[in-house]
């Protein structure tokens, strides 16, 4: 029988049994080693009213605090949501993990000159050319 995965899967190596973890999605049991996961770190305030937090506050120095969550994703959930993607067979065997992109960062060169711009931005207006 073939193997999809060199790992089938799992993290587990050489332990026979590790214990189910919930996902946070679906509430599936999952075992812990398989489960997709991830931890998030946002401000506990969003942008829009972040500034308004810093005009009414009475401290110039206050740092809102951040909300830490760690979610652990089924692989049905996490495919669904877009936390992991389905990859070819050929590219199944890439163990490197995918470059992030930062903000601020200039972006990777990906070979498409318009990738970004509005669709109606694409379009070059050409100039009627005068007749003398």
């Amino acid at each position: 029988m073939t193997k999809k995965r060199r790992n089938n899967g799992k993290n587990r190596k050489g332990r026979g049994h590790v214990k189910p973890v919930r996902c946070s999605n679906c509430s599936r049991c999952v075992p812990k080693d398989k489960a997709v996961k991830r931890f998030i770190v946002r401000n506990i305030i969003e942008a829009a009213a972040q500034r308004d937090m810093k005009e009414a506050s009475v401290y110039d120095m206050y740092v809102i605090p951040k909300m830490y969550v760690k979610t652990e994703y089924c692989i049905s959930c996490a495919i669904h949501a877009h936390i992991v993607r389905c990859r070819p067979v050929t590219t199944r065997r890439v163990r490197a993990p995918p470059r992030r992109v930062r903000r601020g960062d200039p972006l990777p060169d990906t070979g498409k000159p318009m990738r970004g711009v509005k669709r109606s931005a694409r379009t070059v207006a050409v100039l009627p050319e005068s007749h003398n």
